[in-house]
């Protein structure tokens, strides 16, 4: 779950920054930071979930 939550803190700042520098409007840039990544952050654990489920996450033989 940590791993999700900093991946969020990461994801809204990225994408604030970089809609508010593309429309130079703040709260564009804030809509899109609140909504684009709270909406991949779920996505983004459930894949997690998924990928552990589906065994994707074993090493690899050699």
């Amino acid at each position: 779950m940590i791993k999700t939550l900093t991946f969020a803190s990461m994801h809204f700042t990225i994408a604030f920054l970089v809609t508010w520098l593309l429309t130079g409007d703040m709260m564009i840039g804030g809509l899109v930071a609140i909504v684009e990544p709270t909406v991949n952050s779920i996505a983004y654990f459930f894949h997690e979930k998924a990928w552990i489920k589906w065994g994707f996450n074993r090493p690899q033989q050699a």
